[in-house]
């Protein structure tokens, strides 16, 4: 099995070591427009393999996706990171033509490839990347759901003073700060609700801090943050080449599911080794879906403005 990286920054990389530690693949490939900046990556990693126990081949390239050929899953992390004050709709003008590109790039030597989308904004990104490659919509994923849920165990993990690997929590909708909707009700602690241990304030603190986790850290560190997305977007990675079939939110195309058509946003899907499988229905509840329809018209607002860029 052979993963493609394009992105070498601080997110490309950690997602590039969580799949080398976890051996995921037999050929691992970083990509970079930065001279030298994959190739380096590249090697330091490749140093830590006899000190991690992994046999997997790490290659760097600075743009050159020859080498990325017969890859069998390509992440996109390239682009720039959101700086503190910035909203991911400000990153769609600069982010659209990288992510476009590297697409196309990476099916023209690997037309086989599934493709995952880290980039932000990353709903807008996931349905460019769609529309752009004109690929079956089960080869495009975007990555945002599965970070966002993995924020919000770790804030319920806080809340309940338990172990994060002892819930089972969603976020579904936008993969943005106003615009995902963490489903609280739906929330279990070893198979029993949240409330059962919390209150409905302390809940609906831990869905509100959950949903500004990402502005949050850009706050603290001045950059987006790297080691959760990495991580997020290895797991997917995971699911799909150990077809483990995993029910993940992911952002993929919407054909009436959920009430909402031509959009990519979160929801919950099976992931396996020919992508995304088939979406989840949670069965929501009026509040839920009228969430839901609030966070698809902000997306489409954000999916809007590429008709307005020359790419």
């Amino acid at each position: 099995m052979k993963v493609t990286v394009v992105g070498a920054g601080a997110v490309g990389a950690t997602c590039a070591d969580n799949i080398a530690r976890k051996q995921l693949c037999d050929e691992l490939v970083i990509v970079d427009i930065k001279e030298g900046f994959a190739e380096g990556k590249a090697m330091d990693l490749m140093q830590t393999a006899q000190l991690e126990g992994f046999d997997t081949k790490i290659t760097g390239s600075t743009n050159d996706y020859s080498k990325t050929a017969g890859t069998d899953v390509c992440v996109i992390t390239s682009g720039i990171p959101r700086k503190p004050g910035m909203t991911r709709e400000e990153l769609i003008g600069i982010n659209a033509g990288i992510v476009k590109t590297v697409a196309k790039s990476i099916l023209e030597h690997s037309p086989n490839a599934i493709i995952i989308v880290i980039s932000n904004p990353m709903d807008t990104m996931t349905y460019l990347a769609l529309k752009a490659t004109g690929l079956p919509k089960h080869r495009i994923i975007g990555m945002g759901g599965a970070l966002d849920s993995a924020r919000y165990r770790y804030n319920l993990a806080k809340a309940l003073n338990c172990s994060p690997n002892d819930l089972n929590a969603t976020v579904i909708g936008g993969h943005g700060d106003t615009t995902m909707i963490p489903l609280t009700r739906l929330a279990t602690y070893m198979g029993m609700p949240v409330s059962n241990f919390a209150s409905e304030e302390t809940l609906a603190k831990v869905a509100a801090d959950t949903m500004i986790g990402g502005a949050t850290l850009t706050g603290l560190l001045g950059t987006s943050a790297w080691y959760a997305p990495g991580a997020a977007g290895a797991f997917l990675v995971e699911s799909i080449l150990r077809n483990e079939r995993r029910i993940i939110p992911c952002s993929v195309l919407l054909e009436g599911e959920y009430g909402q058509t031509d959009i990519c946003m979160g929801v919950p899907v099976i992931v396996g080794r020919n992508g995304w499988e088939s979406i989840v229905d949670y069965k929501l509840n009026e509040e839920e879906q009228a969430a839901f329809n609030k966070s698809a018209d902000a997306v489409r607002n954000m999916n809007d403005v590429l008709s307005t860029l020359d790419i």
